[in-house]
Parts: C-alpha cells; sequence; structure tokens
C-alpha cells in the first residue's frame, strides 16, 4: 500500500489528539486461484472521535463504511457496499479510552487494475468523516515459479489458542492487523504475516528466505535468512522483527526468496513507521564519504541513470520505485553505491568483482545484438547472456526450409541442464525468446509449431 505521509505529520498525529476521526486501512492480497487473488482489507477506528447518541437502550455511537471498488478498464463496480456499525457505550470511561474497533473484509479480484475507496462517517454527525482513495493492481499468484503474498503487517499473532470463530483467524493463526502501520516505543515489535506458494516444484532444490529491513535512506539495519521445506506447495511464513533499538523513521520490511545460488528470486515488501523518540539518530557522514570517494562520485546524472537502467535486471521492485524518487545527483550517486555494495560477493577484496563481470557481459550482450531499435542487453538473447552467462552450447539453424530462423542456447550448470530456444520471426536477425526449460523464463511446449515457415 503507497501510503505517503511525511514523517512529521505522522508523529505529530500520533502524539496530540485530533478532533476528526482516526481511521486507517490497509490491505493484502493472497493466492486464490489462477485467475484472481484474494484481497484482505483491514480497518481501524476509534469510537471516541464519534459523537454519542441516545436512544431506549442506552448510549451508543452510530457510523458507517463504505467500500467501492472500480474496475479502471471496464468501469465496472465490482464492490459497491455499506457497512453499518452500532455500538453500545457503557459508562465515559469506556468511551475516551481510545481502544480501537477493528476488522477485516474481504474479496476475490480478477486479474486488472482497481480504483479502491474507502470511507466512513458518523451518522449523528454529518461533518465528521475520513475517505481514502488507493490505485489496486491484481496479479494473480498461481503462477509457474515460486512466489510470496502481500506482507500483512499485525499487532499481534496467537500461534496456539487462537479463537477460531475470530474473523482474524487463518491457516491456524489469529492475526490481528495493523492497519496503520505504525509502531511505537510502548508497541515496537512488528508482527508479520505472508504466505509462500508454489514450493513442491523445487524439491531437490535449497530454496532461502531473506528477511531485511532497510531505513529511509535505503541503509540495511536488519538481516536474517531461512532455508524454506519445499514438501508441502504452500506455507505461512509469520513472525516478528524488534524494533525497539531503532530510531524514529520510515522502514521498509522486506521478505525474499531465492534458488539456490542463482539469480532466481521473489520478493515482497512493506512500508511502515516507526515512532521511538528514545532511540537516538546517530548522525554519520561515513556513507557519504564512501560513496563520494569510489568511482560512482565521479558519476553525472545522465551516467547514474544509464548504470541504473542496465542493472534493472539485479533491482527488486522496491529498488526501483525508490530509484524513481531519486531527485538529486549526489542521492542517485549514494544509491548506486549502496545497491552495488550490496551485491558485492567478496566484499574483503578491493574490486568488486561481481559488478565488473556483470557490466561485461552488458558490453558483450550490446555488440552482438543490437538492433536498430535497442541496445543488446535490451534483447531477449542479451538479456539471458546478462543474467545467466555464456551458454555451454548454441545450436544454429538459420536456413531450415520449414522453419524461421532459430537458436538453441544450453547451460549445463543450470538446475541439471536447461535450454533457452530464440526465433526469428521478422526475418532481420531479430531473435525472440520463444521457450525455455529454465523455472520463471517463458515455457511454450508448441514452440516448433510457432516457428514453423507454413
Amino acid at each position: 500500500m503507497k501510503k505517503t505521509v511525511l514523517l512529521f505529520l505522522f508523529y505529530a498525529q500520533f502524539v496530540f489528539s485530533q478532533n476528526t476521526i482516526r481511521f486507517d486501512f490497509d490491505y493484502a492480497q493472497f493466492k486464490y486461484d489462477s485467475t484472481s487473488n484474494y484481497l484482505e482489507i483491514y480497518y481501524s477506528f476509534i469510537p471516541a472521535d464519534f459523537k454519542l447518541v441516545k436512544d431506549d437502550s442506552g448510549l451508543k455511537i452510530k457510523a458507517k463504511m463504505h467500500i467501492q471498488i472500480q474496475n479502471n478498464n471496464t468501469d465496472e463496480l465490482i464492490v459497491n457496499k455499506d457497512w453499518g456499525f452500532s455500538q453500545p457505550v457503557k459508562d465515559s470511561a469506556e468511551y475516551r479510552n481510545g481502544k480501537a474497533l477493528l476488522g477485516v473484509i474481504g474479496f476475490n479480484l480478477k486479474r486488472g487494475a482497481y480504483n479502491l475507496d474507502i470511507s466512513v462517517e458518523d451518522l449523528v454527525n454529518a461533518k465528521s468523516r475520513k475517505d481514502y482513495s488507493e490505485r489496486i493492481e491484481v496479479n494473480p499468484l498461481h503462477r509457474t515459479k515460486f512466489a510470496i503474498s502481500d506482507i500483512e503487517l499485525a499487532s499481534r499473532i496467537i500461534n496456539e489458542n487462537g479463537n477460531k470463530n475470530s474473523i482474524f483467524y487463518k491457516n491456524t493463526l489469529e492475526v490481528f492487523p495493523n492497519p496503520s502501520i505504525i509502531y511505537s516505543e510502548k508497541a515496537p515489535i512488528l508482527f508479520y504475516y505472508s504466505e509462500l506458494y508454489n514450493l513442491q516444484r523445487y524439491a531437490g532444490v535449497k530454496i532461502t528466505l531473506n528477511k531485511k529491513l532497510f531505513n529511509s535512506k535505503n541503509n540495511l539495519v536488519y538481516e536474517s535468512s531461512k532455508e524454506i521445506s519445499t514438501a508441502r506447495e504452500s506455507i505461512v511464513e509469520a513472525g516478528i522483527v524488534n524494533l525497539s533499538k531503532y530510531p524514529t523513521d520510515t522502514y521498509t520490511f522486506v521478505l525474499k526468496l531465492n534458488e539456490g545460488n542463482s539469480n532466481n528470486f521473489t520478493s515482497s515488501s512493506k512500508k511502515f513507521f516507526l515512532v521511538n523518540p528514545g532511540v537516538k539518530v546517530v548522525q554519520t557522514n561515513l556513507a557519504s564519504a564512501d560513496y563520494m570517494s569510489s568511482e560512482f562520485g565521479v558519476l553525472g546524472v545522465e551516467e547514474c541513470d544509464d548504470l541504473f537502467e542496465k542493472s534493472k535486471y539485479l533491482a527488486q521492485g522496491f529498488e526501483r520505485d525508490e530509484y524513481k524518487k531519486l531527485d538529486s545527483l549526489n542521492t542517485k550517486r549514494e544509491f548506486l553505491f549502496k545497491f552495488w555494495k550490496k551485491r558485492d560477493d567478496s566484499p574483503e577484496t578491493q574490486l568488486n568483482e561481481f559488478k565488473r563481470l556483470y557490466l561485461s557481459r552488458i558490453e558483450t550482450a550490446n555488440a552482438r545484438y543490437r538492433t536498430m531499435s535497442a541496445p543488446g542487453y535490451k534483447t531477449d538473447r542479451g538479456r539471458v547472456l546478462v543474467l545467466y552467462g555464456e551458454p555451454d552450447e548454441i545450436d544454429r539453424y538459420p536456413n531450415e526450409t520449414n522453419t524461421k530462423p532459430y537458436e538453441i542456447w544450453s547451460y549445463n550448470n543450470i538446475e541439471g541442464g536447461v535450454t533457452f530456444v530464440f526465433g526469428d520471426f521478422s526475418g532481420y536477425n531479430y531473435y525472440e525468446l520463444i521457450h525455455s526449460t529454465k523455472r520463471g523464463e517463458l515455457q511454450d511446449p508448441n514452440w516448433m509449431y510457432r516457428i514453423s515457415a507454413n
């Protein structure tokens, strides 16, 4: 969820009482079937922000929540519904204690882009209302490779003796969401819930899950890893991160699944806010000094942008989003310095050998596969060369009678042996990837039919 909130504003909202409705919502998507995901919407509001009304049964608050979900492409209203809340108030102390009313609502959504509008209003005081709008992309998690659901942030997870009748109960856990996505010195434990999918097809392969925490400057402040069992097709990944030692800031929590030592991985990330005034921010210019004295310290804006464009095959989604937001030369230099430092396989050496190898492959791809419309590394053959290196064998079929020109690349040491098939449909030496046996790549068992000349 892309909540754009200035640190000062959310801190002020947290510390000082407001005269508006404190209404928060968040959401997460989980696997449902091959064409849709299950969207969970989490919400909370404070009854004390609503005006009391008295009837024959006593004091109560009356509220209404409205949710509208509209398909961006067809304008079809998928959801357009109201939920009413009428909560009795036994005494004024209960009313003033600020305890939140927490809930969850779920929907199945087909692949596509949607606009989500959600609001809550006081039915006694018409001027008291709060609205949110959010754009949601639904890409089904029913894939041919491993996948991770969205990350649900929670305030508490009960592992044993959970209430099976609770609306928050799922997969043997009672998960109490944290729609505000704010943690504090009084509540410093980040609970998280996610689901890992499509694991059994990796039987016999080492699958590792990395947990990482980055601060607003994209500095890695926490990391742990563990091996994941592939005995079951899907498993729950839930746990905690203790935030008590970190200062007030915006953080990004990342889960990343890796296949052995290959470049095959997938990740999911979630941004949240921590208010922890008891921990002082340590000011240091060490990182700046490092990048300014490195090879990145002399790059210009265009050189930075060009280098990151070439690095996108390695970048995670949140890193691409982060780079788009950078608006100064020095922030781009520092980002690239940290980006490649994290990927240095041999940090004890002065040279980043992996970066050197990667960029040398870029140069090779550009020299071999450049077209009129794209540099070589952006072609299909160039991408495969950059990611996996030189193939062990290439079988070329440029002049077959009954087929378009095609090539078969073989890699003997990846996943026990994989192939990539490229076809030239245009006749101008522009080869497209049409089939591969590599996990996560395009697969088409009928590729021979596609390149048939008839």
